[in-house]
Order: C-alpha cells, then sequence, then structure tokens
C-alpha cells in the first residue's frame, strides 16, 4: 500500500467543522478495562503494548495524577453509565451525554482530555456490545478501539474505511495507517497542533521505516 497524501493526512485530522486538531499522549497510558473478561482485557492490552511499540509510546501501571488515564467500559445499554459509581465526576454533563448516544443508537463513544499543551492526558472509551459489536472478533475489535485512542482522529476519519485491513482472516494495521502512527509520535512533531501544515510534516516522514 502506497504512503498517504499529505491531503489524506490532512483530512484523517480535519474535523466535521472543517477545523484541523492533531493530538498524541503526552505522557506514559495507564489502561483499565471495566466490563469484560480477563481474558478479553488481555486481548486489548496485547494491541496497546503493539501500538506504543510501533509508536515508541510507554505504558506505565500508574499515572500519578488520575492513577489510570486510559479507562474502556463495555456496557449492555447506555443507561449504565448514569449508574457508575462516581463517573459523573469524570464526565461533564453524562447526563445529556447518555440521552443523545441513546438517540443516535451509538455502539462507541470517546472522550478525551488535554493537558495545558494540548496533548493527550485521558481517554475515556465507552462501547455499547450491541448485535454488530458482539459479531466483531476480540482481538479486531480490541486493534481498531486502540487505534483510535491513540491519537485525536477527526470525527469523521474512519467513517468510509477502516484503520485495519484483513490479511488471511486476519484483522491487522494497514500499513499506512501505522506508518501515520508512527510520524505522529516522532518527537519532532508537537503534541498538538491546529496548523494543517502539521499534515505536509507527518506526510513527509512517511514511508521512512524505522
Amino acid at each position: 500500500m502506497t504512503a498517504l497524501t499529505p491531503e489524506a493526512v490532512e483530512a484523517l485530522f480535519t474535523r466535521s467543522d472543517d477545523s484541523f486538531l492533531f493530538a498524541r499522549w503526552g505522557r506514559p497510558i495507564a489502561p483499565v478495562l471495566f466490563g469484560v473478561e480477563d481474558s478479553t482485557i488481555s486481548v486489548f492490552k496485547g494491541a496497546l503494548e503493539a501500538l506504543c511499540v510501533l509508536t515508541g509510546h510507554n505504558l506505565a501501571e500508574l499515572d500519578p495524577e488520575f492513577g489510570v488515564n486510559l479507562m474502556v467500559f463495555f456496557i449492555r445499554d447506555w443507561s449504565e453509565l448514569k449508574e457508575t459509581p462516581n463517573l459523573d465526576r469524570l464526565i461533564p454533563d453524562l447526563g445529556p451525554l447518555v440521552a443523545r448516544l441513546e438517540a443516535a443508537d451509538a455502539n462507541q463513544y470517546r472522550l478525551f482530555r488535554f493537558d495545558a499543551n494540548g496533548a493527550i492526558q485521558a481517554c475515556f472509551a465507552f462501547i455499547r456490545v450491541d448485535a454488530e459489536v458482539a459479531a466483531v472478533p476480540a482481538e479486531t475489535l480490541a486493534l481498531n478501539q486502540m487505534v483510535q485512542a491513540l491519537l485525536l482522529w477527526s470525527d469523521r476519519a474512519f467513517t468510509d474505511s477502516s484503520p485495519l485491513a484483513l490479511v488471511e482472516d486476519r484483522a491487522v494495521l494497514r500499513p499506512d495507517i501505522a506508518d501515520l502512527m508512527r510520524a505522529a509520535y516522532d518527537p519532532a512533531i508537537p503534541a498538538m497542533s491546529q496548523d494543517p501544515s502539521t499534515a505536509l510534516r507527518l506526510a513527509a516522514r512517511l514511508g521512512r521505516g524505522q
């Protein structure tokens, strides 16, 4: 697969309101999963570890400020979020958010928090296990979710095409997306940028390998 063009890179970080916003994690990731069996937790942590090896980013047992900073919740119904103890302290306007997700019949949602420099400092990912999600193999679901948690992609980045590809019936990260994720964690790239020219800088690093 050929490298992404600068225009394609820019589109992956251009939001529905046409604003460009790129951000990566600015601290080690300390993950925790709720609502799944230990075997699924291992699959998700394995996917996250692989992506951290790819990007050169670090994992941690604990975050000094939050304890854990990547929380993944598996639920059967969005109303369960309102029953989760203390979640309303972490997520502002939890009630209206749940109402919007129910109205949209959504099966996933991610909320990011950022530090003073605009880098990602926390991510809350919610996955409603409907029939569509239940039909997806755990390895595929894990890789897809961790890819989308590792960068602040556009809200429409993967609406038409997945970041994954099938190789011999096994889901793997698309080579062009892997290359872009590696470039996104290059220390020469700012941890946060609202300047579309950042897409040119990212594109210039594609195909270099490691």
